[in-house]
């Protein structure tokens, strides 16, 4: 470790293998921990290596700023930085990723978008989106509102892991919105050879600029292999895998359209709000402090789950199948089923209670088995939402201070339902 620092590319030979890689800070007393170039980490004993040697100091990155001159003939796209992994890059004292570029070096990262648009960007925040809380979806709709006469579209830069809510959240926010509002995030960092965020973040400036969109949506790979990108609608998708490129999935429904690198665009729905800039936006905001609670529905349920939520202002129930709970006593090993549908009554003469389906896909239909009609006097039918675009619709209510609840959950307000929804989907 002499003369090594934290960052630096080196070659380690044990007396079975060799490795060269980066030196991260999790090395130990026992082992050395290198970054190797694929994006694994590798950890080596120290009792086992037999020399180590110096490839290429650590050198810091200095990304100079962008400020390229706006073209008349090109369309305008204000990038809203928020962090997340597309915005990340390895953190040596960490060993993990963290939030780092500035929007001026994701420009300068990208130099392709300048040749599809002129881009202008401003920092809201470097936060991991599992941090995000309602006062961030109001910062980034105010910040929406404030440069949306000047733009032809926005790209919000957004990490993965609870885009859906807030394109959810955007959607519902927003009114009268005249110009598209597409969130991209990445499943690697922006510095790795693997990273998914080029292709995102490019797709989505060709998608603003050569079609008439102009909803909320998200964009991201449609594929794991680089060859385009979905445009999914913000209120009926869902992430359904941890790290692969095509993570999200368009949940009964389908994506608007496909979209390469070069601005190829192939639709799959041709019925969506187009482009108008007369249109004066509006935005209606989340309260702060609403409460709304998460439950899903398992074998071995107890009461307490339910009464838990008692200082709530809402609740969404996952059910099983077709919106479910285990509230039917059938012997003595069941006693606790009648008494999680007491509690179950109880909460819902003081909170308004959705239910959802865990099984993602398909809908709510709590009229066929015996179970889902004695409950069903007790809950709102989440229909087919998700059940992120129901916790996020249900605080949107909430936050305006809506008096019938459970009318306008019941309302397809902005596309949140598919009425047509068939076996094409499932």
């Amino acid at each position: 470790m002499v003369n090594l620092n934290f960052g630096d590319y080196v070659e380690i030979i044990s007396d079975s293998d060799s490795f060269e890689g980066s030196l991260m800070s999790d090395s130990s007393k026992a082992n050395i921990v290198l970054k190797l170039k694929n994006g694994y980490n590798v950890g080596i004993d120290k009792k086992k290596i037999k020399k180590m040697k110096l490839i290429k100091k650590r050198v810091e990155e200095k990304i100079k700023s962008s400020n390229v001159a706006d073209k008349k003939d090109l369309p305008t796209i204000l990038i809203l930085h928020t962090g997340g992994t597309i915005a990340s890059k390895v953190d040596y004292k960490t060993g993990g990723v963290i939030a780092k570029f500035s929007p001026s070096e994701l420009i300068e990262m990208f130099p392709t978008l300048k040749k599809i648009a002129n881009i202008e960007s401003k920092l809201i925040g470097n936060i991991l989106s599992e941090d995000m809380r309602f006062s961030h979806y109001n910062l980034i709709a105010e910040e929406i509102k404030k440069n949306h006469s000047s733009v032809d579209g926005i790209i919000v830069t957004h990490g993965t892991d609870t885009m859906h809510y807030t394109s959810a959240a955007l959607s519902f926010m927003l009114e009268d919105l005249g110009i598209p509002i597409l969130l991209v995030g990445s499943q690697k960092s922006s510095d790795r050879g693997s990273t998914d965020a080029r292709m995102n973040i490019i797709c989505a400036a060709q998608f603003i600029a050569n079609s008439e969109f102009a909803e909320v949506g998200i964009c991201m790979h449609s594929t794991t292999d680089d060859e385009n990108c979905y445009i999914l609608p913000g209120l009926k998708t869902k992430k359904l895998h941890s790290s692969r490129r095509d993570a999200f999935t368009v949940v009964n429904a389908k994506p608007f359209a496909k979209v390469d690198e070069y601005g190829k665009i192939t639709y799959i729905r041709t019925v969506f709000d187009k482009k108008n800039k007369d249109k004066k936006i509006k935005v209606h905001k989340f309260e702060k402090n609403v409460k709304v609670g998460f439950i899903k529905s398992h074998p071995n349920m107890i009461p307490e789950e339910i009464s838990n939520y008692s200082n709530f202002d809402g609740l969404i129930v996952e059910g099983t199948g077709l919106g479910h709970l285990p509230v039917n006593k059938i012997d003595d090993l069941t006693i606790k089923n009648d008494k999680i549908f007491t509690e179950l009554k109880k909460l819902s003469k003081s909170i308004p209670i959705v239910m959802c389906s865990q099984t993602t896909f398909g809908r709510v239909n709590m009229n066929v088995y015996s179970t889902g009609r004695k409950i069903q006097e007790y809950l709102i039918s989440g229909d087919d939402m998700t059940s992120e675009t129901a916790f996020v619709k249900l605080a949107w209510l909430l936050s305006q201070k809506e008096k019938n609840i459970c009318k306008k959950m019941t309302e397809n307000l902005k596309g949140e339902f598919n009425p047509r929804i068939s076996d094409e989907f499932l």
